[in-house]
């Protein structure tokens, strides 16, 4: 795990492994509140690493801490369902080293489970051989890398239960630093407009609230279309400022 002021949710994910895994390496980046002495109330096993590289990048330095065969890459507000315990224990027990295994996500926001967005199903491989891969180095919304050879199955008996954003203020003080490290991620490499900007964040509205039936999530459907577009328009907006200051 890598965490970062995540006193509020980390006990609630620790208590979701702790008893059947059998070791917890946690790196932590520069936390202000109580994350550290809560996780190392659970594990010996806790690191901090500065300064910060990017998700990628730190999550290669929590796995380099660890020793045994399989990998299950958590996030602090994330909670292993009984039934996936279950499946990852037996294939920890049956599978060969060269599977990386796909988890269904379920994740609320403001305290609501999303049915729909495009937020679920959400399958992502975090259970994975140590030695097999790593994340790679993106600077956010990083991913397992997928050797040539490699095999690639979804975990079909159990959801990781993701409470994503508490409230609004989280939402902004999350995705803040998400929207930053896109920018500096494609700074001279991708080229954005105020065109670019209005289509992806409208694109970004349709998409989650008509094609992925958002609607149907109700009103808390529309209120994360609305933020998805807003952080779209930012994103592209920043790329854009960056380019115009470089170019003066």
């Amino acid at each position: 795990m890598i965490v970062k002021n995540e006193a509020a949710h980390l006990k609630m994910c620790l208590d979701s492994v702790v008893e059947w895994v059998d070791e917890i390496v946690i790196v932590d980046s520069g936390s202000e509140d109580e994350t550290v002495n809560i996780a190392k109330s659970y594990t010996q096993s806790v690191y901090t690493s500065l300064p910060w590289p990017g998700f990628g990048k730190q999550r290669q330095i929590a796995q380099s801490h660890m020793t045994t065969d399989w990998v299950l890459a958590l996030d602090a507000d994330e909670v292993v369902s009984e039934e996936l315990k279950k499946s990852l224990l037996r294939l920890a027990d049956t599978e060969a080293l060269d599977t990386c295994f796909l988890v269904n996500r379920f994740s609320k926001a403001f305290g609501k489970y999303i049915k729909h967005s495009g937020w679920s199903p959400d399958w992502i491989i975090r259970f994975y051989p140590r030695n097999l891969t790593q994340y790679n180095d993106d600077l956010v919304h990083e991913k397992i890398l997928v050797p040539d050879g490699a095999h690639v199955k979804k975990v079909i008996e159990g959801v990781l239960l993701h409470d994503t954003y508490d409230n609004l203020h989280h939402y902004i003080s999350k995705t803040t630093g998400y929207l930053k490290a896109w920018s500096d991620q494609r700074e001279g490499k991708k080229k954005s407009s105020l065109m670019k900007a209005l289509i992806h964040a409208w694109g970004c509205f349709i998409k989650m609230y008509f094609i992925k039936l958002g609607f149907l999530d109700g009103k808390h459907g529309f209120i994360l279309a609305w933020l998805g577009m807003h952080s779209t328009f930012v994103k592209y907006i920043d790329l854009w400022l960056r380019e115009q200051r470089n170019e003066n």
